[in-house]
């Protein structure tokens, strides 16, 4: 279970730990966790009442962040691997940003359903790397989406200061 591992997330420095998505420090946040579940990702989340679209129906708009911020987490965790690295060895992990998103929704997502992405990552580039996703409601997959998700240049946060 995503809730019992170190997620990626969980050991993002706190300068890198405000996304809405994803970060642990952003108190209004989903919080949204990534961890490696074999040879593939995984994020859980139950959607809350507020993410209603229609009555029984999570907005589409959850679905997508919960799919770009898997994605990020998911290339995260891969190049952190690939370094040598695990989340929780004390080694930062690479920091990375949304270059692409694309989602495709297969059904409408029940409200009360947990939420189960699994991504299957793959390298394009040493700065590069794609992200399939796929969220499953109740073991139906209700979306599938990709994320093109670069490393984050080092000039990055000093352009947010600015």
């Amino acid at each position: 279970m995503v809730q019992d591992k170190i997620a990626i997330q969980d050991v993002y420095p706190d300068d890198y730990a405000w996304c809405y998505g994803c970060g642990r420090l952003n108190e209004n946040g989903h919080h949204f966790r990534t961890v490696w579940a074999g040879e593939n990702t995984e994020t859980e989340y139950t959607p809350k009442p507020e993410h209603t679209a229609i009555p029984g129906f999570v907005y589409g708009g959850l679905l997508a962040s919960l799919v770009d911020c898997h994605g990020t987490g998911s290339a995260s965790l891969a190049l952190h691997r690939k370094n040598g690295h695990e989340p929780g060895d004390g080694t930062e992990p690479p920091r990375f940003v949304t270059a692409s998103l694309q989602i495709d929704f297969m059904k409408p997502t029940p409200q009360n359903a947990p939420l189960r992405a699994i991504g299957t990552v793959e390298e394009v580039h040493p700065k590069k790397w794609k992200v399939h996703t796929e969220v499953f409601a109740n073991g139906t997959c209700v979306v599938k989406g990709t994320v093109v998700a670069a490393v984050m240049p080092k000039t990055f946060m000093e352009q947010a200061e600015k």
